[in-house]
């Protein structure tokens, strides 16, 4: 069975990026969701095996949105998601618990890198 898995991005073309990079993966997209708040939601709801989430985002950021996550699932596996220049938030949602974090422009190889290690395929 396919991996499950729910994007978190507020931009729409970054979503896409994802899903894309996912799919031709062998990857099953369940979800996606644009701010921290939906990402809670859609997770209580669909219960993937991991969630890739941006750290900036508008309501609620991927780093609270990740906590609370974590809260609902301790053994939730999120992967972060982070423009360059971003190192500071990247240890914060490290800290948090977030499993790994992949830089933005996404280059699909280390997407699929850092998914595959989280899940221990």
């Amino acid at each position: 069975m396919a991996n499950r898995i729910l994007i978190v991005d507020d931009a729409a073309f970054m979503r896409m990026m994802i899903r894309d990079i996912l799919s031709k993966n062998g990857f099953e997209v369940v979800g996606e969701a644009q701010d921290g708040s939906q990402a809670i939601e859609k997770f209580k709801e669909l219960r993937p095996d991991l969630i890739t989430m941006d750290i900036t985002m508008p309501e609620m950021d991927g780093i609270a949105a990740l906590k609370e996550i974590k809260q609902i699932d301790p053994n939730a596996k999120v992967i972060m998601c982070s423009a360059m220049g971003q190192q500071a938030m990247v240890i914060d949602a490290i800290q948090a618990g977030a499993k790994d974090f992949i830089v933005k422009p996404f280059q699909s190889d280390r997407v699929i890198e850092a998914i595959n290690k989280t899940l221990g395929v």
